[in-house]
């Protein structure tokens, strides 16, 4: 004979592991989620204040060289900014 209450509560019991194994497995998704979100909007503010630096030295090297002719010396070359990483394009030995 089969006990059906039996059943009934390892039915039960499976159903109630299956949600909450489910329910975990979306929490850590969100969670994994969040993660990257962060890394990336942190990525993306860094590579704006690199890209803001880059181009204010873009255009201070546009002003001296407007400066520059053959028969004249309009002085040294203007440094970069401090803050500016300029390591992508520095010769690799």
């Amino acid at each position: 004979m089969v006990d059906f209450g039996a059943l009934a509560t390892v039915g039960g019991g499976v159903v109630t592991g299956l949600v909450a194994w489910t329910n975990s497995r979306r929490t850590n998704r969100r969670s994994d989620f969040r993660t990257i979100v962060a890394r990336l909007d942190q990525e993306l503010g860094t590579e704006r204040q690199q890209r803001k630096l880059l181009t204010s030295y873009v255009v201070d090297l546009m002003r001296w060289a407007r400066r520059v002719e053959p028969d004249t010396q309009a002085g040294p070359v203007p440094d970069p900014p401090a803050d500016l990483d300029l390591s992508p394009w520095e010769a690799q030995s």
